[in-house]
């Protein structure tokens, strides 16, 4: 454990006086000074890693209940609440969250209940399936180590085996589970990408499906067949009330199993920072597609080989998310319900499969969003025949860290050069945006007889 600065003063407080214990008596059993114990919990002195490993040795205390970020979705849950637009003139930062989580995590936990019941209250309703899968997804920061560590594993031993990953995988399916692998014609089956005959011990794959896509699919079905119990596992630990939600989040790790499989974690991050992020080159490299790409790249926060934190979503050309994993990025791009349509996105639409790159920054936000570096480029539905519906992949991480990216490389990346976009226009309260189509919610419409605005939509700030 390193030398990390923790500010938990209260945790510590409340701890203490669990136990019953006075300061000084505290302090003997973690062997450290009253006085320093006392600036600890004023939040003066951060807690040292000798001193939460006394914590856990004295006291058989879970370091993670240190803070209440996870009843509260960590400081990016905290961010996209206060990044409401009552509190934009209040200019809340990041640091003023640390702060708060810090000092009084109670009142933060307070704060975050009660605002969540109030816009349920307000009609916006319950959180979807979708909504409480992603939540789950991100309170992991997308990156669930047991999962890549078996992957790599497997991964290892396939290419041990054949030299070819498609034929490793198949050979691994026949040999350990006793099923074979057939493509069947796209006529056969019009309207699914795999098919399991559990009666002849078949995985029946379309062919259709390009070559990255077919080894995805064998990866997936060694997941489902060797990974279960660490899936259900994890699942378990999310503690969903809601069925479809938990099945939601177990799809999801099992498409996390086989893309870590394809992109094994050390070869992938080294080939990433070899390239400096080079799309193209690592799709060639790891025989993959562009979104099976941008997924995994949102995945990279393994502890001491980490990768950058990016974001990425799906888009169509309504601007309707069917994807959106915020990773380590802590973004509040992807909190929309529909995107900005001023975000260069959009564009890549009108330009087949190039990438089209952007620079955006996030106006009305009482949370510091700061610049984005965005890349997007178009995918076609995986296994469906040309004609079949389009969608933009967006990739996207903070501009300071985009400065040795390969798509970078001669961009202007300071905030003067980025374009201004909101959350969707019913969240966004720019009242000069030539794009507005609706009103921002909760705002009193203005009317003149005298005057017309550039939009049908006049509002106070």
């Amino acid at each position: 454990m390193s030398e990390t600065s923790i500010l938990a003063g209260a945790a510590l407080r409340r701890l203490r006086k669990r136990e019953g214990l006075t300061q000084a008596a505290m302090a003997e059993r973690l062997a450290i000074s009253a006085s320093y114990l006392n600036l600890i919990e004023r939040n003066r002195r951060p807690l040292t890693a000798r001193t939460v490993l006394s914590l856990v040795d004295e006291f058989d205390f879970d370091p993670r209940t240190l803070t209440q970020d996870e009843a509260v979705g960590g400081i990016d849950g905290m961010r996209r609440r206060l990044a409401d637009a009552r509190f934009a003139d209040l200019a809340i930062d990041r640091e003023d969250i640390v702060e708060w989580l810090a000092a009084a995590p109670q009142s933060a936990v307070a704060f975050a209940r009660l605002f969540d019941a109030a816009g349920q209250a307000s009609g916006d309703g319950a959180p979807t399936s979708e909504q409480l899968a992603r939540r789950e997804i991100e309170h992991w920061r997308n990156h669930f180590a047991d999962l890549d560590q078996a992957a790599e594993e497997l991964a290892d031993e396939v290419r041990l085996s054949s030299q070819d990953l498609g034929q490793g995988l198949a050979e691994r399916l026949r040999q350990r589970h006793q099923m074979s692998v057939r493509i069947l014609p796209g006529d056969v089956m019009p309207d699914r990408l795999r098919r399991l005959d559990l009666h002849a011990r078949q995985l029946q794959l379309s062919e259709m499906l390009l070559p990255a896509s077919r080894n995805f699919q064998l990866a997936l079905q060694i997941g489902l067949l060797e990974q279960r119990e660490t899936i259900r596992s994890l699942a378990a630990g999310g503690d969903f009330t809601d069925e479809a939600a938990r099945r939601l989040f177990e799809r999801h790790l099992q498409a996390y199993f086989a893309a870590a499989v394809l992109m094994p974690y050390d070869r992938f991050v080294r080939a990433c920072e070899a390239t400096g992020y080079d799309l193209p080159i690592l799709e060639r490299r790891f025989n993959v597609g562009f979104e099976q790409l941008a997924h995994r790249l949102t995945t990279l926060q393994r502890v001491g080989r980490r990768g950058l934190p990016f974001f990425m979503a799906r888009i169509d050309r309504a601007g309707q998310f069917s994807k959106r994993y915020a990773g380590a990025s802590g973004t509040l791009l992807l909190d929309a319900p529909a995107s900005c349509p001023l975000w260069t996105v959009h564009r890549a639409f009108e330009q087949g499969h190039a990438l089209v790159t952007g620079l955006v920054t996030l106006e009305g936000s009482g949370a510091g969003q700061g610049t984005w570096f965005t890349m997007a480029r178009t995918v076609a539905v995986s296994g469906a025949r040309p004609d079949a519906g389009q969608f933009a992949i967006v990739l996207g991480i903070e501009a300071s860290l985009a400065k040795n990216l390969a798509a970078a490389r001669g961009l202007a990346l300071d905030e003067g050069a980025a374009v201004p976009i909101g959350l969707g226009c019913v969240q966004c309260h720019r009242t000069d945006c030539r794009q507005r189509s609706l009103p921002p919610r909760g705002v009193a419409l203005q009317f003149s007889e005298r005057e017309r605005g550039l939009t049908p939509f006049h509002f106070g700030v």
